[in-house]
């Protein structure tokens, strides 16, 4: 047999599978209760308004919605981003609202444009798993960057400054970060702006969480205090749907010809159908509406997984509650391994995330990621007294630390 004639990229061997996707296959299993997946609840979707969106668009813009579209995105729904912000603290125009399939594809494009081999980035630790990947293939030096429970600290941008010279950005989620959950208040982020203006380091900031917060909505984003020096990553997923792929970036004018140049050649343009679509469903202030169903809903379950860690999970275990977003991130007692425990916990029928793959350097093997938003309350609290059992037995059985 002759050899492959197919010879692959080098960045290839840069590009690994999603933990968390693999994990799903593994617990997308009868009768397994699921805190693993970063899923917003389907029970949250308005069927009802996208469907009567959907009979809206076919009946009035059929063949617009049905071809081709502009690469910039769909122009009344880029005037919604702007207005959107607006309510952010962050006055932009139009033209440097480009609209993605995802943000997720926003991360991939602004990999494509400002990573380099070599070059450093800096990420919060923990951070996003998807961000890793989506970088990676462009061949970038992770710098992880010195984080508490506000998110990066200010001081990490003067260590980038001595220790990576070029930094191209910094990844940060300053709302509810996903896999921690964390909030940067408004001093922290005053700080942060402040210290990566003085390394000229620029931000790439993700938010797709901030609309979820439960009892007060987090501060005006990093974008608004640094415009020129920001990339702003929104979504529609995880307050609309995922199902439609919708994102956004709002980029400084200077950053924005070459992101839509990256975009038309990844794909041309976002589904113009989809974007129509969810533009009649929000045009009317629909989200102001809906949300604050989502956030009671989430709210409640967040409750009820509290009281359930408190009640189950053994002494020495460590967990910040959440103020917004999808997740728990918990510490698990010393002498315990998350990955390790996993496929017992799965046979005992409960499945978290270890949070070991969120770390670009320096796993912690003892972090677990849970969600609260895809079960009941009742299934959260049947789900926590399981892990729980689990983790006691682990302790029972793990060796002794000898006097």
């Amino acid at each position: 047999m002759s050899a492959s004639p197919w010879i692959q990229a080098r960045r290839t061997a840069r590009m690994n599978p999603s933990l968390i996707r693999e994990i799903l296959k593994i617990t997308d299993r009868p009768g397994v209760l699921s805190l693993a997946g970063g899923l917003p609840s389907a029970d949250t979707f308005p069927i009802e308004a996208i469907q009567a969106a959907c009979d809206r668009v076919l009946s009035t813009q059929a063949r617009e919605a049905l071809q081709y579209a502009p690469s910039e995105g769909f122009a009344p729904l880029r005037d919604w981003v702007v207005a959107k912000m607006a309510g952010l603290g962050l006055n932009i125009s139009a033209s440097q609202v480009l609209v993605t399939n995802g943000s997720q594809q926003g991360l991939d494009l602004v990999g494509k444009v400002m990573c380099e081999a070599g070059a450093p980035v800096g990420v919060e630790t923990p951070t996003y798993l998807g961000a890793l990947q989506a970088f990676n293939p462009y061949e970038p030096i992770f710098k992880s960057l010195a984080s508490d429970h506000e998110g990066v600290r200010p001081e990490a941008f003067t260590a980038l400054e001595r220790e990576a010279p070029g930094t191209r950005f910094a990844y940060v989620l300053p709302n509810f970060q996903n896999p921690t959950g964390r909030v940067m208040s408004a001093q922290r982020r005053d700080e942060v702006v402040a210290a990566a203006q003085a390394a000229g380091v620029p931000l790439v900031e993700d938010n797709p969480y901030g609309d979820l917060w439960f009892d007060a909505p987090p501060a005006a984003s990093l974008a608004s205090r640094w415009p020129a020096g920001t990339v702003y990553l929104g979504s529609f997923s995880k307050v609309l749907t995922p199902g439609f792929r919708l994102g956004y970036v709002v980029a400084p004018t200077e950053l924005y010809p070459k992101l839509l140049q990256a975009k038309q050649a990844a794909d041309l343009h976002t589904p113009g159908f989809n974007q129509r679509v969810v533009y009649e469903v929000i045009k009317d202030g629909f989200l102001d509406r809906h949300i604050p169903e989502i956030r009671a809903r989430y709210k409640a379950n967040r409750d009820a997984m509290a009281e359930a860690l408190r009640q189950h999970l053994p002494q020495g275990s460590e967990w910040l509650e959440p103020q917004g977003g999808m997740f728990f991130w918990v510490r698990l007692p010393e002498g315990l391994d998350a990955m390790a425990l996993l496929e017992t916990a799965v046979a005992a029928g409960v499945a978290y995330v270890p949070g070991a793959a969120f770390f670009a350097h320096q796993a912690d093997v003892r972090s677990v990621r849970l969600s609260y938003v895809t079960l009941t309350p009742e299934r959260i609290r049947e789900a926590v007294a399981i892990l729980g059992r689990v983790l006691h037995a682990a302790l029972d059985q793990a060796p002794q630390p000898t006097p």
